[in-house]
This record gives structure tokens, C-alpha cells and sequence, in this order.
């Protein structure tokens, strides 16, 4: 059984057991959490699609970390012209391990 949820604006593939990284949110590490957005549940051949979500579908995970990704160096340079700005950016993660799909 899998599940296709949306966090942050992104689509993840879930199944129960799974460790994923979704964008930061205000919880705390351990924290049991309900991610409602669901958009579609396969169960074999069973499959339900939302339009756009399920009604009553919901994924349940605990939040094992909250972090910050590896850095983005950004570079911006302009030839003969003494131009070079150097940037860097670390996006925040929460890392979220799977325990439960309801297809409502």
C-alpha cells in the first residue's frame, strides 16, 4: 500500500516504514503528525484518486529530525568587469518516518 501526499508544495510517494524529508515544519522532534493532503492510495489493484484530495484519506508519520540541507553555493560573475558575488543557501528540512495510511 502507498499513498501520494502533498508538502510544501511538493508530491512524495509514501509507504508505511518510509523515512522522507519534507520542508520544514513547526513541530517537535517526536511529535506524531497528520499530513491531510492526500492525493491518491493504491492498494494492489484498489486505487483511489483525489480531486484534488481524498475525503477522510490522511497519512500519520512521527518527526525524527528537524535539519538543514547541504550547501548551495551560489556564483554570480561578470567576465572583465571585476565583478564576483558569492552566495550560499541551506534549505531547512523535517524529516518524517511513515506509520499509517487511511484511504478514508
Amino acid at each position: 500500500m502507498y499513498a501520494v501526499i502533498l508538502s510544501g508544495g511538493k508530491q512524495y510517494k509514501v509507504a508505511e516504514g518510509d523515512t522522507i524529508r519534507v520542508e520544514k515544519l513547526a513541530v517537535d522532534e517526536g511529535a506524531a503528525v497528520e499530513l491531510d493532503k492526500v492525493l491518491l492510495v493504491a492498494d494492489g489493484d484498489d486505487v483511489k484518486i483525489g480531486a484534488p484530495y481524498i475525503d477522510g484519506g490522511k497519512v500519520s508519520a512521527t518527526v525524527k529530525a528537524q535539519g538543514r540541507g547541504k550547501k548551495v553555493k551560489i556564483i554570480k560573475f561578470r567576465r572583465r568587469k571585476h565583478h564576483m558575488k558569492r552566495q550560499g543557501h541551506r534549505q531547512a528540512y523535517t524529516e518524517l518516518e511513515i506509520t499509517g495510511i487511511q484511504a478514508g
